[in-house]
Protein backbone atom coordinates (compact mmCIF):
# COMPACT_ATOMS: atom_id res chain seq x y z
CA UNK A 1 0.00 0.00 0.00
CA UNK A 2 2.87 2.39 0.78
CA UNK A 3 4.40 1.81 -2.65
CA UNK A 4 1.09 2.47 -4.36
CA UNK A 5 0.53 5.65 -2.37
CA UNK A 6 4.02 6.88 -3.24
CA UNK A 7 3.40 6.17 -6.93
CA UNK A 8 0.10 8.02 -6.89
CA UNK A 9 1.76 11.04 -5.28
CA UNK A 10 4.52 10.96 -7.90
CA UNK A 11 2.01 10.79 -10.72
CA UNK A 12 0.10 13.74 -9.32
CA UNK A 13 3.30 15.74 -9.07
CA UNK A 14 3.99 14.97 -12.71
CA UNK A 15 0.52 16.27 -13.51
CA UNK A 16 0.85 19.45 -11.48
CA UNK A 17 4.41 20.27 -12.43
CA UNK A 18 4.40 18.90 -15.98
CA UNK A 19 7.72 17.17 -15.26
CA UNK A 20 8.49 15.43 -18.53
CA UNK A 21 11.65 13.83 -17.16
CA UNK A 22 9.62 11.61 -14.82
CA UNK A 23 7.53 10.11 -17.60
CA UNK A 24 9.81 7.28 -18.86
CA UNK A 25 10.44 6.02 -15.33
CA UNK A 26 6.77 6.19 -14.44
CA UNK A 27 5.89 4.18 -17.52
CA UNK A 28 8.02 1.34 -16.22
CA UNK A 29 6.87 1.58 -12.60
CA UNK A 30 3.15 1.28 -13.30
CA UNK A 31 1.83 -2.22 -13.75
CA UNK A 32 -0.37 -2.56 -16.85
CA UNK A 33 -4.09 -2.76 -16.07
CA UNK A 34 -5.96 -6.01 -16.62
CA UNK A 35 -7.41 -4.75 -19.86
CA UNK A 36 -6.90 -1.60 -21.84
CA UNK A 37 -9.53 1.13 -21.81
CA UNK A 38 -9.58 4.31 -23.80
CA UNK A 39 -9.88 7.74 -22.34
CA UNK A 40 -13.06 9.55 -23.42
CA UNK A 41 -12.83 10.67 -27.04
CA UNK A 42 -14.91 12.48 -29.62
CA UNK A 43 -17.56 10.36 -31.36
CA UNK A 44 -16.65 8.96 -34.77
CA UNK A 45 -19.11 11.24 -36.57
CA UNK A 46 -19.33 14.92 -35.73
CA UNK A 47 -21.72 17.61 -36.96
CA UNK A 48 -20.59 20.69 -38.78
CA UNK A 49 -19.60 23.41 -36.35
CA UNK A 50 -22.25 26.02 -35.72
CA UNK A 51 -20.09 29.13 -35.45
CA UNK A 52 -22.99 31.18 -34.12
CA UNK A 53 -22.99 29.18 -30.87
CA UNK A 54 -19.86 29.42 -28.76
CA UNK A 55 -18.63 27.01 -26.11
CA UNK A 56 -20.15 28.93 -23.19
CA UNK A 57 -23.58 28.63 -24.80
CA UNK A 58 -23.08 24.92 -25.52
CA UNK A 59 -21.85 24.08 -22.03
CA UNK A 60 -24.94 25.78 -20.62
CA UNK A 61 -27.11 23.75 -22.99
CA UNK A 62 -25.27 20.56 -21.99
CA UNK A 63 -26.06 21.09 -18.31
CA UNK A 64 -29.68 21.88 -19.09
CA UNK A 65 -30.21 18.97 -21.53
CA UNK A 66 -33.44 17.18 -20.54
CA UNK A 67 -32.41 13.73 -21.74
CA UNK A 68 -29.49 11.64 -23.00
CA UNK A 69 -30.30 12.16 -26.68
CA UNK A 70 -30.30 15.94 -26.31
CA UNK A 71 -27.09 15.81 -24.28
CA UNK A 72 -25.29 13.72 -26.91
CA UNK A 73 -26.43 16.18 -29.57
CA UNK A 74 -24.87 19.11 -27.68
CA UNK A 75 -21.81 17.11 -26.63
CA UNK A 76 -21.02 16.30 -30.27
CA UNK A 77 -21.04 20.01 -31.11
CA UNK A 78 -18.63 20.74 -28.28
CA UNK A 79 -16.27 18.06 -29.57
CA UNK A 80 -16.59 19.50 -33.08
CA UNK A 81 -15.46 22.93 -31.86
CA UNK A 82 -12.60 21.40 -29.91
CA UNK A 83 -11.45 19.49 -32.97
CA UNK A 84 -11.55 22.36 -35.45
CA UNK A 85 -8.27 24.06 -36.28
CA UNK A 86 -7.44 26.99 -38.56
CA UNK A 87 -4.29 25.15 -39.65
CA UNK A 88 -4.74 22.97 -42.73
CA UNK A 89 -1.44 21.27 -41.90
CA UNK A 90 -2.59 20.39 -38.38
CA UNK A 91 -5.90 19.09 -39.73
CA UNK A 92 -4.07 16.90 -42.26
CA UNK A 93 -1.73 15.54 -39.59
CA UNK A 94 -4.68 14.80 -37.29
CA UNK A 95 -6.31 12.85 -40.11
CA UNK A 96 -3.12 10.88 -40.65
CA UNK A 97 -2.81 10.22 -36.93
CA UNK A 98 -6.34 8.77 -36.90
CA UNK A 99 -5.47 6.56 -39.87
CA UNK A 100 -2.36 5.35 -38.02
CA UNK A 101 -4.41 4.54 -34.91
CA UNK A 102 -6.95 2.63 -37.00
CA UNK A 103 -4.03 0.64 -38.41
CA UNK A 104 -2.77 0.05 -34.84
CA UNK A 105 0.40 2.01 -35.55
CA UNK A 106 0.33 3.86 -32.25
CA UNK A 107 3.97 4.98 -32.30
CA UNK A 108 3.46 6.55 -35.74
CA UNK A 109 0.32 8.32 -34.52
CA UNK A 110 2.18 9.71 -31.51
CA UNK A 111 4.95 11.10 -33.73
CA UNK A 112 2.33 12.80 -35.91
CA UNK A 113 0.72 14.30 -32.82
CA UNK A 114 4.15 15.45 -31.64
CA UNK A 115 4.44 17.40 -34.89
CA UNK A 116 0.99 18.97 -34.45
CA UNK A 117 1.78 20.06 -30.90
CA UNK A 118 5.06 21.66 -32.01
CA UNK A 119 3.19 23.42 -34.81
CA UNK A 120 0.09 24.43 -32.80
CA UNK A 121 0.67 24.07 -29.04
CA UNK A 122 -2.68 25.81 -28.47
CA UNK A 123 -4.57 22.98 -30.20
CA UNK A 124 -5.96 21.08 -27.22
CA UNK A 125 -7.25 18.06 -29.10
CA UNK A 126 -3.73 17.14 -30.20
CA UNK A 127 -2.75 17.02 -26.52
CA UNK A 128 -5.92 15.12 -25.64
CA UNK A 129 -5.49 12.56 -28.43
CA UNK A 130 -1.87 11.98 -27.46
CA UNK A 131 -2.91 11.54 -23.81
CA UNK A 132 -5.26 8.79 -24.97
CA UNK A 133 -2.53 7.02 -26.92
CA UNK A 134 -0.06 7.20 -24.05
CA UNK A 135 -2.77 5.75 -21.80
CA UNK A 136 -3.31 2.89 -24.25
CA UNK A 137 0.42 2.17 -23.92
CA UNK A 138 0.13 2.25 -20.10
CA UNK A 139 2.43 5.30 -20.06
CA UNK A 140 0.54 7.10 -17.31
CA UNK A 141 3.23 9.69 -16.65
CA UNK A 142 3.12 11.13 -20.15
CA UNK A 143 -0.66 10.75 -20.34
CA UNK A 144 -1.07 12.80 -17.17
CA UNK A 145 1.32 15.45 -18.43
CA UNK A 146 -0.76 15.83 -21.61
CA UNK A 147 -4.02 15.89 -19.66
CA UNK A 148 -2.55 18.76 -17.65
CA UNK A 149 -1.90 20.67 -20.87
CA UNK A 150 -5.50 20.10 -21.97
CA UNK A 151 -6.93 21.34 -18.67
CA UNK A 152 -4.68 24.41 -18.62
CA UNK A 153 -6.21 25.43 -21.95
CA UNK A 154 -9.77 24.20 -21.29
CA UNK A 155 -10.63 23.45 -17.63
CA UNK A 156 -14.09 22.28 -18.74
CA UNK A 157 -12.74 19.46 -20.89
CA UNK A 158 -14.89 16.68 -19.47
CA UNK A 159 -13.04 14.04 -21.50
CA UNK A 160 -9.70 14.98 -19.95
CA UNK A 161 -11.24 15.21 -16.45
CA UNK A 162 -12.80 11.77 -16.80
CA UNK A 163 -9.49 10.44 -18.11
CA UNK A 164 -7.68 11.90 -15.11
CA UNK A 165 -10.16 10.10 -12.86
CA UNK A 166 -9.59 6.81 -14.66
CA UNK A 167 -5.81 7.03 -14.27
CA UNK A 168 -5.97 8.04 -10.61
CA UNK A 169 -8.37 5.17 -9.93
CA UNK A 170 -6.10 2.66 -11.64
CA UNK A 171 -3.05 3.72 -9.61
CA UNK A 172 -5.06 3.47 -6.40
CA UNK A 173 -5.61 7.15 -5.61
CA UNK A 174 -9.36 6.93 -5.09
CA UNK A 175 -9.67 10.35 -3.48
CA UNK A 176 -8.18 12.20 -6.46
CA UNK A 177 -10.12 9.95 -8.82
CA UNK A 178 -13.37 10.91 -7.10
CA UNK A 179 -12.46 14.60 -7.27
CA UNK A 180 -11.72 14.38 -11.01
CA UNK A 181 -14.93 12.47 -11.74
CA UNK A 182 -17.00 15.00 -9.80
CA UNK A 183 -15.45 17.86 -11.75
CA UNK A 184 -16.22 16.04 -15.02
CA UNK A 185 -19.86 15.54 -14.01
CA UNK A 186 -20.18 19.17 -12.92
CA UNK A 187 -19.41 20.10 -16.52
CA UNK A 188 -21.23 17.24 -18.25
CA UNK A 189 -23.84 15.49 -16.05
CA UNK A 190 -24.57 13.02 -18.85
CA UNK A 191 -21.23 11.20 -19.05
CA UNK A 192 -21.68 7.45 -19.32
CA UNK A 193 -20.57 5.21 -16.43
CA UNK A 194 -19.01 8.10 -14.48
CA UNK A 195 -21.99 8.49 -12.08
CA UNK A 196 -21.61 4.82 -11.10
CA UNK A 197 -17.91 5.37 -10.46
CA UNK A 198 -18.68 8.42 -8.32
CA UNK A 199 -21.21 6.47 -6.28
CA UNK A 200 -18.83 3.58 -5.67
CA UNK A 201 -15.87 5.81 -4.85
CA UNK A 202 -17.93 8.06 -2.58
CA UNK A 203 -18.87 5.05 -0.47
CA UNK A 204 -15.25 3.86 -0.49
CA UNK A 205 -13.61 7.21 0.24
CA UNK A 206 -16.20 8.96 2.41
CA UNK A 207 -18.19 6.03 3.74
CA UNK A 208 -21.90 5.33 3.57
CA UNK A 209 -24.40 7.83 4.92
CA UNK A 210 -25.68 6.85 8.35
Amino acid sequence: MAVRFHLARTLCLALVLGTGGLAPALAQQVEPPGKQKKLPEAPAKLPKVDRSKNLDFLFGALKAAPDEASAKHVEARIWAIWLQTPSDTAALLMSRAKTAVDAKKIDVAIKLLDSIIKLRPDYIEAWNRRATLYYMQNDYGRSLADIQQVLIREPRHFGALAGLGMIMQEVGDDKRALDAYRKALAVNPHLEKIPDQVKALTEKVEGRDI
